[in-house]
């Protein structure tokens, strides 16, 4: 029986449209970040926290600019949201020789801030990012979102990664309070199925064609 793509890990180490794992920019990432470290495992913990910490998770700075989504664009953002960041850790993944994809699910955010449910008109987050890494041969998934940081500031907990075990959006916060609950998942993908994201983004939030390029103008490259 053929192998589904999905599965193939030669297919999810090869560069995708916005997994440009090829791209020098994100080589030299990957190889920065694991230099001198061994092993595919701890190479994974420290591309992920270089991601998770390094670019600061900002739900207000979603482009409607497909360029914006690939990894050699988003590894010179100071700040970005799940997808974004997800794209990068897969492709960096991929760049270091570690089997990698995406995966997606709709979560709801019960901590969520009054801001950002007036401007979503929902607590309802479709098509969060998360990236899937075939890891001591099977795929464990990680979530790369919320950066140190902010966790601490707002009291969540900081998801961390051990190299073997899911690393998933916590349930709860620190004080016990409800936070990210999983309802739905949308499967794993090579590369980021940009325009049926965009399309459930159009059913789902009000208004969401009416945005500009950039939501938040004030979003900055680091160079």
């Amino acid at each position: 029986m053929p192998t589904d793509p999905i599965d193939d890990l030669d297919a999810c180490l090869a560069p995708g449209r916005f997994t440009d794992s090829d791209h020098p920019d994100v080589v030299a990432f990957a190889e920065a970040v694991t230099a001198g470290v061994a092993g595919s495992r701890q190479q994974a913990v420290e591309l992920f926290l270089a991601v998770r910490d390094g670019i600061r998770y900002d739900p207000y700075v979603v482009s409607r600019d497909p360029d914006d989504f690939r990894a050699s664009r988003v590894v010179h953002t100071d700040r970005a949201w799940c997808v974004p960041k997800a794209v990068l850790l897969t492709a960096a993944c991929r760049a270091a020789g570690i089997p990698a994809r995406l995966g997606f699910a709709d979560v709801r955010n019960h901590l969520n801030s009054e801001k950002l449910r007036a401007t979503m008109g929902t607590d309802l987050f479709v098509f969060h990012g998360f990236s899937e890494l075939w890891l001591g041969g099977r795929w464990v998934k990680v979530s790369s979102a919320f950066n140190r940081e902010l966790c601490e500031r707002f009291g969540t907990r900081v998801l961390d990664f051990d190299g073997e075990h899911d690393a998933l959006m916590h349930p709860y916060d620190r004080a016990g309070h409800r936070h990210m609950e999983y309802v739905r998942e949308r499967g794993s993908y090579l590369d980021l199925p940009l325009e049926e994201m965009w399309a459930v983004f159009r059913d789902v939030y009000p208004g969401y064609d009416d945005l500009p390029p950039v939501v938040d103008d004030a979003f900055h490259r680091r160079g």
